[in-house]
């Protein structure tokens, strides 16, 4: 007779089952809270102990059929410890006569073939896999698990409410605390495009406004570059009215204000200068002196 798997293993297992199962369907830990998880846990349990007391009875049944050697033989082995049977089965070498005893009657090429059973372990593995597979191609197919779309929208609809709780919390900056960052050059661009490329026209090389890359300046509001983008994006310009005070008329807001001026400090200081050789307007106003 073949030993029995203890009946503390198929529990743990049939747990580690429904685990996988409810994740899969509920698709978050909140289940662990739910009384008919603990419940269907609690039932499986009782199954298996059911399984496991009709299992004995059939085994002492079986048992008494077996002649005295046989049992003396099994007796020894169900002594041994369970894992340590499994670490046999998969690691430990047979011996000449266990060999003759397997051996096939057929080989080729002086290669003797051998009827190894599988370990135990390989077999668990392979048919939870399985077992796995299916229950994963039921809640694919039937649910939204891994619906990589509902996944995305569900993950941006808690990424947009995580900022608007964080733009709700946090004052938008003004001039007094702007910085220049070049991590909002990327967005201040896309800002820029939106409401400054009409008149400054693409990268800010001038049109209708002025070359934003060049260090001429028609309006010195402010000691530095930055501060002064700042306040002439939220005040407007007090010598052309078609530059508007985008922060005072609410089209803007402190944190876009920062990033497009991020973005034009970006272009006039870290750029090249678009001169009126490469497409650029020709500069208007005052050499600026900026304070660093």
């Amino acid at each position: 007779m073949k030993q029995r798997t203890p009946v503390y293993i198929t529990m743990a297992v049939i747990v580690a089952i429904l685990l996988v199962i409810y994740y899969m369907f509920i698709q978050n830990t909140s289940f662990l809270l739910s009384p008919y998880f603990y419940g269907t846990i609690i039932i499986a349990i009782i199954l298996s102990m059911i399984h496991s007391a009709i299992g004995d009875l059939i085994e002492n049944d079986q048992f008494k059929k077996l002649t005295d050697t046989e049992k003396a033989d099994y007796l020894a082995e169900k002594k041994k410890p369970y894992f340590k049977g499994l670490y046999d089965s998969a690691f430990k070498k047979q011996s000449n006569t266990e060999e003759r005893d397997i051996l096939i009657d057929h080989g080729f090429d002086g290669i003797m073939e051998l009827d190894n059973q599988l370990p135990k372990w390989w077999l668990g593995l392979f048919y939870f896999g399985v077992a796995y597979c299916i229950v994963y191609m039921i809640s694919y197919w039937t649910t939204d698990f891994a619906d990589q779309f509902k996944e995305y929208d569900q993950e941006y609809i808690a990424q947009t409410a995580s900022i608007d709780e964080y733009m709700k919390n946090t004052p938008p900056p003004t001039i007094e605390n702007a910085v220049y960052s070049p991590d909002k050059i990327e967005e201040g661009r896309e800002i820029f495009k939106t409401n400054c490329v009409s008149c400054h026209s693409e990268g800010g090389k001038g049109g209708i406004g002025p070359n934003l890359t060049d260090n001429a300046w028609i309006n010195q509001e402010e000691k530095t570059l930055f501060k002064n983008v700042f306040y002439m994006v939220q005040n407007g310009s007090k010598n052309n009215p078609a530059m508007q005070g985008f922060g005072n008329n609410g089209v803007l807001n402190g944190f876009d204000i920062e990033k497009v001026a991020s973005y034009i400090y970006h272009i006039n200081q870290e750029q090249e200068p678009i001169t009126p050789e490469k497409g650029g307007a020709a500069p208007q106003g005052e050499v600026a002196n900026w304070e660093q």
